[in-house]
């Protein structure tokens, strides 16, 4: 008799990473070069021209850095404040406080989850720099809308688009809209990866300016060009004072060959997205939003929220699915319900009511590309299982 073994556990989530990527890496390693080099430069401009609109590619080691650049690189200083979400990661907010600024921390649309331009409105006042609209799981904000309240308020536009290659909003690709800058990220999880990484597009080149500059140290001259110019490679003159937030050969290594892969990876997650969708609509569950027509969601997360008429709660069923080997996770706790912000900012329940009623349900299910027919069908079964 042989014995039987439990099917695999389900992660929620697990990189893809194909051969071709391997070999650049090893290629790299042999190189002698595995620092900012020839590789990030060339995924700089490779994902630049993905994302398309004439926009410049600063490459950096996380998406939080990117941020802080680009709004360190749009006058972000002592005693503004940045109008930004609740429902989003701590990054959002954080960097904002790392210029001596203040995050004014507002809530979100009851179906999209995301910033709108009226909340933006509601919220701006002499003290607003600039707006961070956040594109949750993938589904971007109207960024047309959100572009004309900033412009009539005087308020720069971040965009966090950590979720959001290759998403669109109005046509146009993230990317490609009139804000100063947009900040990807390429964390183990997302769309593509380079394990850590990250890149700020923009089409402001006092902006692209600054960002280079203060990604390394303030130096006036990055590594790469001061030892591949005809300059003496010793030479440089530090005109402010930088971060260390460049990103290595190594990681952009990765990165190149993702880029080439990108739209595969969309089409595999439009699939699993589909195919969740149909399979639960009809549990007590609201399903994530689509994309107006024309527009792409980027399906970085699959996120359901349980109604207040499911028979168990999101924790219970979050321990459940645990039990049967797949691996949920919550997309966000609000930033709101967290010790640090709530504290230093007086904050309370009763001002983010959209935000409170979406957490009390929301929960994250496994979404990846390396996700198999089977995979799939086991998360599927175990939904419907407790829900139904």
């Amino acid at each position: 008799m042989t014995a039987s073994h439990p099917p695999r556990a389900v992660p929620f989530a697990l990189p893809d990473i194909g051969e071709d990527e391997i070999a650049e890496v090893v290629a790299c390693l042999r190189s002698g070069w595995i620092t900012t080099g020839p590789r990030a430069k060339q995924f700089e401009q490779d994902l630049a021209a993905f994302i398309g609109g004439g926009v410049a590619g600063i490459a950096v080691n996380s998406a939080t850095a990117g941020l802080h650049l680009a709004l360190e690189a749009v006058g972000v200083s002592p005693g503004d404040e940045v109008i930004v979400p609740t429902m989003t990661f701590t990054a959002s907010a954080e960097v904002v406080r790392y210029l001596g600024a203040h995050p004014r921390i507002v809530d979100v649309d009851a179906g999209t989850m995301n910033l709108t331009a009226e909340t933006i409105a509601a919220h701006a006042d002499a003290k607003t720099k600039a707006v961070m609209p956040v594109h949750i799981a993938g589904l971007a904000c109207d960024m047309a809308a959100i572009g004309a309240v900033a412009r009539e308020k005087n308020l720069r536009v971040i965009e966090d688009a950590a979720h959001a290659l290759p998403a669109s909003s109005g046509g146009k690709r993230i990317g490609t809209h009139d804000s100063d800058a947009i900040v990807f990220s390429f964390y183990a999880n997302k769309t593509i990866t380079t394990g850590e990484g990250g890149l700020v597009a923009t089409k402001h080149a006092d902006v692209a300016a600054r960002c280079k500059v203060m990604r390394l140290h303030g130096i006036d001259r990055d590594a790469f060009a001061r030892y591949t110019s005809a300059q003496a490679a010793w030479y440089y003159e530090v005109i402010a004072p930088g971060f260390k937030y460049n990103m290595t050969d190594l990681a952009a290594a990765i990165g190149l060959h993702q880029i080439k892969r990108l739209p595969g990876f969309q089409a595999q997650r439009e699939q699993l997205a589909a195919r969740y969708r149909a399979a639960f609509a009809d549990l007590p569950v609201t399903l994530p939003p689509l994309p107006p027509a024309g527009d792409v969601h980027a399906w970085h997360l699959f996120i359901l929220r349980l109604t207040p008429d499911a028979p168990l709660d999101r924790d219970t069923f979050i321990a459940r699915m645990a039990e049967q080997g797949i691996t949920c996770s919550v997309h966000f706790i609000p930033l709101h319900r967290h010790p640090y912000w709530r504290d230093t900012y007086g904050l309370r329940p009763e001002m983010f009511p959209n935000a409170e009623a979406i957490f009390r349900g929301n929960v994250s299910l496994p979404l990846f590309t390396r996700m198999t027919d089977a995979d799939q069908d086991r998360v599927i079964a175990a939904v419907r299982g407790l829900l139904r």
